[in-house]
């Protein structure tokens, strides 16, 4: 028995172990392997602030179990044990007599059941409406979450791309070098010539190092976002072919306020505060509840006879309550709800405000990037045929060595103001999708 008993928790360990070494082996593929919406899904699934908010969720879930736990039956049990030291006194026939028992003990149990309760009642109503409001909040923090993330995985790629740039501006200017220093030693150019291009080969390997130790720190910004310990390796997977389709957006979209999260948000808080008025209205309406009750009571002078003989009394009944007057109180609830429900009116129309703001805004930054990254698109073609032209002409003997270095370097900027226009796009385009209500979790 004992040795089956071994065998089956070996078996389970095993179990447990290639469990966890499946679901460790699924989260190494998605971080060698990131996408950005592996990130993003990452991210939502780890991230401090969207987990706090699960909890509020399931905080919220047992608040609401514990108010509605009311409207079943609550029995209680109480028990207890007295000794007088003297009895007490009362006057009958025009005398001073004592009466009672030295020493007594009960015990009791007592039923309870609400028939109608306006504070149950008001959990009983409001439940989902609760329920609704913390799950959009954490819808909220999950948009946000996404938002953050997608934005900081595209600097990630617009740094790499800068790096890229750089790294063929490098190899551009060590060929020019090369050609420099050979036709300074065939005496065809001074000296001048390949000393600038050594200078500008020195700036391009500075400007790369600088970029490349700048993907580090905005790596470990990007796992702080997606909940991802510093030690942990992520490598980003993006093809950059579609970054530039990515960008694109439809501006003739029309703002529509239930799309966005604060307005719906808003839409549930109206509605729980119309419910807490309903409630201040019922507070007129008494309470009901039923109650039973089994008692036995010993009584004894002899301490140690106490419990030698016992008395026993039951009852049943029902309890009406109902507050008649407190000081006005309910009246400046109800005004206080109604005055809350009108404040809600007025932040909705303020955030219909700020929505329309916010849209005009984004969708103006992102027209106007979009103009800005299309005339760079092809001011990048642009250069880099005259960076070709001026190169062959300098070989030629046509053109000097200054206009090679200067159109390498108009190049150079053009490609990065490129990407960097490319990278405004994407995060118009995100802040557009935003104001817009357009990216739901």
């Amino acid at each position: 028995m004992m040795r089956k008993m071994i065998q089956a928790v070996f078996v389970f360990c095993l179990l447990m172990a290639g469990t966890t070494a499946q679901s460790q082996l699924k989260t190494d593929l998605v971080l060698q392997d990131a996408t950005l919406a592996g990130c993003v899904q990452y991210a939502i699934m780890h991230q401090p602030v969207v987990q706090q908010s699960l909890l509020d969720e399931a905080i919220v879930e047992k608040q609401i179990q514990a108010k509605l736990a009311d409207w079943y039956p609550q029995l209680n049990f109480n028990y207890n044990l007295q000794h007088s030291f003297e009895l007490p006194a009362s006057f009958f026939s025009g005398a001073y007599v004592r009466n009672g028992t030295f020493n007594s003990s009960n015990l009791g149990v007592n039923v309870t059941q609400n028939l109608f309760n306006k504070d149950i009642l008001f959990a009983s109503r409001t439940a989902n409406d609760v329920r609704q409001q913390v799950k959009q909040a954490t819808s909220f923090n999950k948009i946000d979450v996404a938002v953050n993330v997608s934005k900081a995985f595209y600097d990630i790629l617009l740094t790499q791309q800068q790096v890229s740039v750089l790294t063929q501006a490098i190899t551009r200017l060590e060929r020019s070098l090369k050609d420099a220093v050979s036709q300074y030693q065939s005496g065809v150019a001074d000296k001048t010539d390949y000393k600038r291009a050594t200078i500008a080969l020195n700036n391009a390997k500075a400007q790369r190092k600088q970029s490349s130790d700048l993907i580090i720190a905005k790596l470990t910004y990007l796992k702080q976002l997606m909940g991802l310990a510093d030690t942990t390796d992520l490598k980003l997977q993006y093809d950059t072919s579609y970054m530039e389709k990515d960008a694109m957006v439809d501006t003739a979209i029309a703002v529509q306020y239930e799309n966005r999260i604060e307005y719906r948000l808003l839409q549930t808080q109206q509605k729980l505060q119309q419910a807490s008025i309903k409630y201040y209205k019922s507070s007129y309406v008494p309470t009901v509840s039923a109650f039973g009750n089994y008692n036995l009571g010993y009584l004894n002078n002899d301490f140690l006879k106490t419990y030698n003989q016992g008395f026993t009394n039951s009852n049943i009944g029902i309890q009406l309550a109902m507050p008649i007057f407190q000081g006005n109180k309910r009246i400046i609830q109800l005004r206080q709800a109604e005055l809350q429900s009108k404040r809600v009116d007025w932040d909705m129309a303020l955030l219909k405000s700020r929505v329309n703001t916010q849209y005009a805004q984004s969708i103006a930054v992102y027209k106007g990037n979009l103009s800005n990254y299309q005339a760079l698109k092809e001011n990048v073609i642009l250069a880099d045929d005259v960076y070709k032209t001026l190169n062959l002409q300098y070989k030629s003997g046509i053109r000097t060595y200054l206009d090679v270095i200067i159109a390498e370097s108009d190049l150079r900027t053009t490609q990065l103001n490129f990407y960097n226009a490319l990278f405004q796009l994407l995060q118009s385009k995100l802040d557009v999708q935003k104001a817009l209500g357009t990216i739901q979790y």
